[in-house]
């Protein structure tokens, strides 16, 4: 049978044989293929347009507080010993717990921004719980969270009530045109820290000068990695320090982080002297070098001369 089958083989004209013993078969391996990834890109294009409904509707943000001063309040310790209170006349972004601080709600930030949720040591309960903290002590701040968060939310009929805007963390910065502003209604850069986020929003919203404060970054002298609060509902629920605020891992993955993060303040640095904005850092204290220093109590006491 195998010597018929060659013959037969051999005696079929060239483009008959090819059809036959390659073309139809790799047809056959495609439609086989297509048909057994169908529900996967099916679901890859329904989460696509999921994504694209959350975020179109950042497109009323663009250029909103055009030409506005914007402080980025972050939770480094030296915030501890910074009398921020004044802030309560500026327009602020604040960020992740920051929520705990005393003055928060005399301050009442317009945006705040979290992070994409890290779950481990974090559950989902755990998440719940701090959403709902969130909620009560946010005032009327308009909530920025990542699309990934939003299935949660939604199940768990969180933030009622509350502007909450997703952004789609799934870009590089190496993805961006040269100097474009990200655009929050399309994939925005993965953040390695939260201050990158709340400059991207600062941007996008029109800022033109841009004020950092709680960005200390000093762990990797003080071999701890603190806030200005303490914790409520996360205390020891952070993957990469524990309760005392004593680093888990080694220094090989943390120093990595900086520098994956330094090169995020690096680029928004870049993007902002390309769109004539100036960022400054009014961190008291801290490791941050990438933007020029000011003195938060100058800074706001000239404001009101």
């Amino acid at each position: 049978m195998k010597f018929l089958a060659s013959a037969f083989r051999n005696t079929l004209p060239f483009f008959i044989y090819k059809y036959l013993y390659i073309i139809w078969p790799e047809q056959k391996r495609q439609r086989e293929e297509e048909e057994r990834t169908r529900p996967e890109r099916e679901q890859a294009l329904a989460e696509h347009h999921r994504i694209l409904a959350l975020t179109c509707r950042n497109a009323d943000l663009k250029d909103r507080h055009r030409g506005a001063r914007i402080f980025v309040l972050c939770n480094g310790p030296s915030v501890r010993n910074q009398n921020i209170r004044p802030l309560k006349d500026e327009l602020v972004i604040s960020v992740s717990s920051g929520y705990l601080h005393p003055d928060y709600a005399e301050i009442a930030p317009a945006y705040h921004c979290v992070p994409q949720v890290t779950y481990g040591l974090m559950t989902r309960k755990d998440v719940v719980a701090w959403f709902r903290e969130m909620h009560e002590r946010l005032g009327k701040a308009t909530l920025i969270l990542s699309e990934t968060e939003e299935p949660l939310v939604r199940a768990e009929g969180l933030f009622p009530g509350r502007d909450v805007r997703y952004v789609d963390l799934e870009a590089r910065f190496a993805d961006l045109p040269p100097g474009a502003i990200p655009d929050l209604t399309t994939a925005i850069p993965r953040i390695q820290s939260v201050p990158i986020l709340a400059l991207m929003l600062a941007m996008y919203l029109g800022g033109d000068r841009l004020y950092l404060l709680g960005t200390d970054h000093d762990h990797f002298r003080s071999g701890e990695y603190k806030y200005f609060y303490e914790p409520t509902v996360l205390r020891g629920k952070d993957i990469s320090v524990d309760e005392r605020g004593k680093l888990r891992g080694g220094w090989f993955a943390e120093l990595s982080a900086l520098v994956t993060l330094w090169s995020q303040y690096r680029s928004i640095k870049e993007i902002a002297a390309q769109n004539d904005i100036e960022i400054f850092n009014a961190t008291q204290g801290g490791e941050l070098d990438e933007f020029p220093r000011v003195e938060l109590d100058s800074l706001l006491s000239n404001s009101k001369e």
